[in-house]
């Protein structure tokens, strides 16, 4: 478990209409992340300024980057799955350098806050295109989009650490 990362399983509740999943609740954001004292769980304030939903195609890689001020909050319900990758590479962080895999998706209804300096990235792994729901704690680019991304693309780096395969 990477320090600060918060991991939330999700419920569905369906009816004869369909169905519904809270994907996001600030009255009920708290991780599962080791804090200080070496307990599970603790609360966090987290707050959603924007939101999107990107597709990524079977097979196809997003990442690695990592943001240096934003943490995001990716929510995979499907359709489709995927593979999230986590690095701490926080160097004041008890859990520096350490690595996280999980599947989240149709077959394992996830949200997971990532913090900054966790460099992050995920695959396609399913047969169709998956869909991926992001609620940052920052504005893409600021507001007006004026200002710097924040980002670093350690995908463009030919000697990165940080590979997905």
């Amino acid at each position: 478990m990477i320090k600060d990362v918060v991991i939330k399983e999700l419920k569905k509740y369906e009816d004869e209409r369909g169905w519904l999943c809270e994907i996001f609740r600030e009255d009920a954001v708290s991780t599962e992340a080791l804090n200080d004292n070496g307990e599970r769980r603790r609360e966090i304030d987290y707050k959603v300024p924007m939101s999107y939903i990107s597709e990524t195609k079977p097979g196809v890689i997003r990442g690695p980057h990592e943001h240096q001020e934003q943490s995001d909050l990716f929510v995979f319900i499907g359709p489709g799955k995927f593979k999230l990758y986590l690095w701490d590479n926080r160097k004041d962080s008890e859990t520096y350098q350490e690595k996280m895999e999980l599947e989240g998706g149709e077959d394992n209804l996830i949200s997971v806050i990532v913090p900054p300096g966790v460099v992050h990235g995920y695959k396609c792994i399913s047969d169709q295109p998956a869909w991926c729901i992001n609620l940052p704690n920052k504005l893409y680019k600021g507001e007006n989009k004026k200002e710097e991304i924040d980002e670093i693309r350690w995908e463009e780096n030919p000697d990165s650490p940080f590979i997905i395969k």
